[in-house]
């Protein structure tokens, strides 16, 4: 059974919420080249009921935490929490010819841009929208970085992007749009997630496992 058919496995749940671990190759929504889509899966996690729905989205090609709601005022109040920065997002990535520092600030305005060549992407750009990402070294290995990094904006393509501005020639492992694809996949991975409880002052978390494809290169547990 593929990403395209399996239900990904719920990390946690709550009354209102769940978060499930999205594998990567599996997009949020159907589309155009992602005809098969998680959208398919969701009445999985709630026979005889309405499905969850997706209050953020993941790129096709991330894995791990993604948060569901169970009803249409738990997806307003977290969709108004993603919007008002309460909610702590945390990925992990493996980053080709990584930075020499072990940590730092990107606080680059993001623009999407267009060409009939390459189609759209995102790029660097004052005249974009402000766009500003935490970052931390958790594990070398030669050129290579195990990088974690905690945006404060949720710009399409943010962490990719930004990624490319820590060093000359820096990556993201297996992005075929900003560096190009390897057969293991792209390597970012929505690690952990932070967000309050609909109605209430509590806080919840939850935390996906170090994917297959990050371990067969060497990173994994023992990096933080």
């Amino acid at each position: 059974m593929d990403a395209s058919t399996q239900l990904p496995p719920i990390l946690a749940e709550g009354r209102n919420w769940l978060v499930i671990d999205k594998p990567a190759g599996l997009a949020v929504h159907p589309g155009p080249a992602t005809p098969h889509s998680l959208e398919q899966l969701l009445p999985g996690y709630a026979p005889g009921r309405p499905a969850p729905q997706p209050v953020h989205r993941l790129d096709r090609d991330t894995s791990g935490c993604l948060l569901l709601a169970r009803r249409h005022s738990a997806l307003r109040a977290l969709s108004a929490a993603f919007a008002g920065g309460e909610v702590g997002k945390t990925y992990w990535a493996v980053v080709e010819n990584a930075p020499v520092e072990e940590g730092g600030i990107v606080d680059a305005p993001l623009l999407k841009v267009s060409t009939k060549q390459d189609g759209w992407r995102i790029v660097p750009d004052d005249k974009g929208k402000p766009a500003r990402t935490r970052w931390r070294i958790l594990q070398r290995m030669g050129e290579r970085a195990l990088i974690e990094f905690r945006p404060e904006t949720g710009r399409t393509h943010q962490i990719r992007v930004h990624a490319t501005m820590l060093a000359p020639g820096a990556v993201l492992v297996g992005d075929g749009v900003y560096g190009r694809a390897d057969a293991l996949g792209m390597m970012l991975h929505a690690r952990a997630l932070a967000f309050p409880e609909p109605g209430s002052t509590e806080r919840n978390r939850a935390v996906a496992p170090v994917p297959a494809r990050f371990i067969e290169l060497g990173f994994g547990e023992e990096g933080g």
